[in-house]
């Protein structure tokens, strides 16, 4: 079996990457822009891993990581590869948030997209989007970030149901942590004030699930509940409530 992981240069990528490896006996290919993390983290695996170093923000390099992975026999596709940008919308970075759809959608989109056909005609593989919790609301102060992952989740649940009607043995499954002790917090410039899952809880959690095909995987029960009961809040509200979380962050 052999897995494909975009972002496994730190985080929720890198202990997939440790796990699907060291634990579940996978061949990888490690996709992210910083080679130099890539190759440590090779090192630390027993199994077979290439490593691929591409900025998935760049349509070419897309292009280019399918051209070099279509005789790969991959089994399982992993979309992580993805960063926040905390601030208010009117200030923060319109570059920095046009890259950040480029990773967040038009990547998960794209590679989405060019496995699955393959996967249909082989009747056969997996894919695991990493959305959020954040996939389930708008997030001011978060607001770029929020719309990404709602796309992400929004758009597996559209494929899942898809695959469903086609009687496919292709699964899909989306990733929707709350906060987890990541980069995630230097890369947005923004700290959270609650408390985080771990990497490697997170990471184990939604490759055992993905791989029994549950579609929306959500580590902790706390966020579970979180999710569950804001269905039951009027949209103002949680708005308010939401705000005054991001607003808590302390920006860096």
């Amino acid at each position: 079996m052999k897995a494909l992981i975009t972002g496994a240069s730190s985080g929720i990528g890198w202990e997939m990457a440790k796990y699907l490896g060291n634990t579940l006996g996978y061949d990888l290919i490690l996709v992210a822009r910083r080679e130099k993390r890539l190759v440590e983290l090779q090192k630390e695996i027993k199994t077979e891993v290439k490593v691929l170093a591409y900025d998935l923000s760049d349509i070419a390099s897309l292009d280019a990581l399918i051209e070099d992975v279509e005789n790969e026999e991959i089994d399982f596709l992993i979309n992580n590869a993805g960063f926040g940008l905390f601030g208010e919308f009117f200030e923060t970075d319109v570059d920095t948030e046009m890259k950040m759809i480029d990773v967040n959608i038009r990547a998960v989109h794209y590679l989405t997209k060019k496995f699955l056909i393959d996967f249909i005609k082989q009747d056969k593989g997996m894919i695991l989007n990493v959305a959020s919790s954040a996939g389930f609301m708008a997030g001011p102060k978060l607001s770029t970030y929020y719309a990404t992952k709602n796309y992400c989740l929004r758009l597996t649940e559209a494929i899942y149901q898809e695959l469903k009607m086609r009687g496919s043995h292709v699964s899909i499954s989306v990733l929707c942590p709350g906060p987890v002790d990541t980069e995630f917090n230097k890369v947005a410039h923004g700290t959270f004030h609650t408390s985080s899952a771990s990497a490697p809880f997170v990471a184990k959690y939604a490759i055992d699930k993905a791989l029994k095909g549950k579609l929306i995987i959500i580590p902790t029960l706390k966020m579970k509940c979180v999710i569950f009961f804001s269905r039951f809040l009027p949209t103002k509200f949680l708005l308010r409530i939401t705000y005054r979380i991001q607003d808590r962050k302390t920006k860096r």
